[in-house]
């Protein structure tokens, strides 16, 4: 019998995707998917190192005070946890050291940049060297979106895939850099697996509306240098089964299986193949 994968998501304080994210766990083969709110994992009551996949859902944490999840970041870098020495960000950081994973997905990725653990170059953790302000446009962004896939990024969650279409809903998705050696960093490691790209997905583009928010390099997400942490701003969990997609209803031949499922099942594989 094999052993089982077990996906946290954290909630509260205003997320709104979690029961998305734990469907999509689900959907991807992970046998355990539970969505536990933060005061849990303050409380002690529940232990991160209990699972292998860490997932932040999207949302507006603490209503996106000070900027989108910096209160929140501030919550998991300081709040200690009950009956112990640690904080939520020791836990966290010790849970990436076992080699365990961790996706951010919009909201997520904010919280993830700010506290410091993207891009995180030569493992360095709690330095912020990016972050994650105001689409070019000056408003919330509701659309579909096709992203390119670079192949040589160490990602492990889009393994084997060129292109994505998800849907991206934010007003603070814009990536930016502290100073060009952190641009220059990320690209010759390859640490941006997906750009904002047109239909044909060849090339990162910045023209909007296919680059929604203007962010540097028409970048969509970030991952660390072992490929394990992975934080972007389109929802994988928003498109798991074909009726997500918006002309599902027009394009019969769609495959049952929506590609931001491919995401999760690239990261339940993982888990499966090199920690249980």
């Amino acid at each position: 019998m094999a052993k089982s994968v077990r996906a946290i998501v954290i909630a509260g304080n205003g997320t709104n995707c979690e029961r998305e994210v734990a469907f999509a766990c689900l959907s991807a083969g992970a046998n355990v998917a539970d969505i536990v709110h933060i005061a849990e994992l303050i409380s002690g009551r529940i232990q991160l190192k209990d699972y292998h996949f860490l997932n932040l859902a999207g949302g507006f944490l603490d209503g996106d005070d000070l900027g989108s999840a910096k209160a929140g970041a501030n919550r998991l870098t300081y709040a200690k946890v009950h009956g112990s020495h640690n904080t939520l960000r020791n836990e966290i950081e010790q849970f990436i050291a076992d080699g365990k994973l961790v996706m951010g997905v919009c909201n997520g990725f904010q919280l993830m940049v700010k506290m410091g653990l993207l891009p995180a170059v030569g493992g360095s953790f709690g330095e912020q060297t990016s972050s994650l302000t105001f689409n070019d446009r000056g408003r919330f962004e509701d659309r579909w979106c096709y992203l390119k896939v670079d192949s040589d990024s160490p990602c492990i969650y889009t393994k084997g895939l060129e292109s994505l279409y998800l849907p991206v809903r934010h007003g603070e998705g814009k990536f930016v850099v502290d100073r060009t050696e952190t641009l220059s960093q990320i690209r010759s490691l390859h640490l941006a697996p997906v750009h904002y790209s047109n239909a044909e997905c060849q090339e990162p583009v910045m023209e909007y509306p296919l680059n929604p928010n203007g962010s540097l390099d028409a970048i969509a997400g970030i991952c660390d240098e072992t490929g394990r942490l992975f934080g972007l701003m389109p929802h994988p969990e928003a498109y798991i089964h074909r009726t997500h997609h918006p002309r599902w209803t027009r394009e019969p031949d769609l495959p049952e299986e929506g590609m931001g499922l491919w995401l999760y099942q690239n990261a339940v594989a993982f888990i499966r193949n090199e920690l249980l």
